[in-house]
């Protein structure tokens, strides 16, 4: 008799231990290791934001994030010296030619707006007005029925994506450059930076970068917002992409999954950004299997452990009805 009842006794703190001790069925897996992300400043608020809420979830990740302009995001990333390169420009020819296997893939859109001081009394320009100050041809605010002032250009740096799409919507249509001249800024803080201090400047900016320290002046009558970038209104619109070099790794891939979910697109457009709208389709490159540089703990497919606690159930079953018998 005694001896049934410590068979039991064993039994049931045997189930209760096996019991405490497995993992919860279905419990997502936590990423771990480390992520480096560099490229676009239009880009950087929101890896930014994104990598702080994807660490807040797994305390085991570190995600090191930078800007640099979105040349350089797809040269280091193509380079293989970061995992994910940002930029706010489809990736050139020229680029896909040096880095065969880059990927890209949207994650946002966005649109470049031509801003000046708020106390400057221009808030319109035509696309040639415009053109035409940024290439040095009008160099007076009273052109374009402002004071008598001479105008200060802002630009960015080469390689800069907001650049490159400014060119390519003001610029290049009427075969214009960027004056030499022009005062050169590395980022899209910079630029806003100067142009809300000096009330002579002008220069452009991410719509992303709009606040009240800047005003965006309208172009052939149409401002520069949210909704006139969807409705075809606005002339200027991009898209944001997050790039790897070839197939992402498991962590690479759950971070631009991500951004891509609804609480990352919810990011993009907190930020000032324009959500992707429908299926993303990135841009069709070779497929490369580049070896992972960290790997997340797996989720088991099953939970380990019932088919012991079945087994000593069925025992404990067993030595119940023993002791049944024995009374």
């Amino acid at each position: 008799m005694e001896k049934i009842k410590v068979v039991v006794v064993a039994a049931i703190v045997t189930i209760g231990v096996a019991v405490v001790s497995m993992p919860a069925q279905g419990s997502p897996a936590e990423l771990s290791g480390e992520l480096t992300i560099a490229g676009s400043t239009t880009v950087l608020p929101i890896n930014q934001e994104c990598a702080r809420l994807l660490m807040e979830k797994n305390p085991a990740l570190r995600i090191s994030i930078s800007g640099g302009g979105s040349g350089h995001g797809v040269k280091s990333v193509g380079a293989g010296e970061i995992d994910i390169g940002a930029a706010s420009r489809d990736v050139k020819s020229t680029e896909m030619e040096i880095y065969p296997d880059l990927k890209p893939v949207g994650i946002g859109k966005d649109s470049v707006a031509i801003v000046v001081h708020p106390a400057n009394g221009v808030s319109e320009l035509t696309m040639e007005q415009a053109s035409k100050i940024f290439t040095g041809e009008i160099t007076n605010w009273k052109e374009v029925g402002g004071a008598d002032e001479a105008i200060r250009v802002i630009t960015r740096e080469e390689g800069s994506g907001t650049r490159e799409v400014f060119e390519k919507y003001v610029m290049k249509p009427s075969e214009r450059e960027i004056a030499g001249e022009a005062s050169v800024k590395p980022s899209n803080g910079e630029v806003r930076a100067t142009v809300s201090g000096d009330e002579k400047s002008i220069g452009y900016l991410s719509l992303g970068y709009l606040d009240p320290s800047v005003k965006a002046v309208k172009i052939d009558g149409v401002e520069a917002t949210v909704e006139n970038v969807l409705a075809d209104k606005y002339p200027i619109v991009r898209t944001l992409y997050l790039i790897t070099k070839g197939e992402p790794d498991e962590v690479e891939e759950a971070f631009i999954d991500f951004v891509l979910s609804e609480e990352g697109q919810n990011v993009v457009e907190d930020m000032g950004y324009i959500k992707m709208t429908g299926e993303v389709t990135p841009a069709p490159t070779p497929k490369a299997t580049p070896t992972p540089k960290v790997t997340p703990t797996p989720t088991p497919t099953s939970t380990p452990g019932f088919e012991v606690v079945f087994a000593i159930a069925g025992l404990l079953v067993i030595a119940y009805v023993a002791l049944r018998r024995r009374k």
